[in-house]
């Protein structure tokens, strides 16, 4: 059986919202590796458990999920994020250093 590893995703730089970050994700890891397909140079895998996406809402429901079905798991914790409040007025701002 793959490890799985669990992890809360990080949003990507294409969003601004913060909405895919709630929830925590059990996925595996691949068994066989990737292979190139010699005629037109694609990549493929015969790894079917790399497309499985389990989605919980707490860490701890994936866990017990991942406990209860015997799959050995590794938990990534996420960085904390420093929240910085910027004003659109400060973009005016008198004295305002420029970089």
């Amino acid at each position: 059986m793959p490890k799985a590893r669990i992890y809360r995703p990080d949003k990507s730089a294409m969003q601004s919202g913060k909405g895919p970050m709630k929830e925590w994700v059990l996925e595996f890891a691949p068994e066989k590796p990737v292979f190139v397909d010699a005629l037109m140079g694609w990549a493929g895998s015969a790894d079917m458990k790399s497309e499985i996406h389990l989605f919980f809402p707490t860490r701890e429901a994936a866990v017990a999920y991942a406990k209860r079905q015997r799959i050995p798991y590794e938990i990534y914790l996420p960085n904390q994020r420093r929240e910085v409040r910027k004003a659109y007025a400060d973009n005016f701002k008198y004295g305002k250093i420029k970089g």
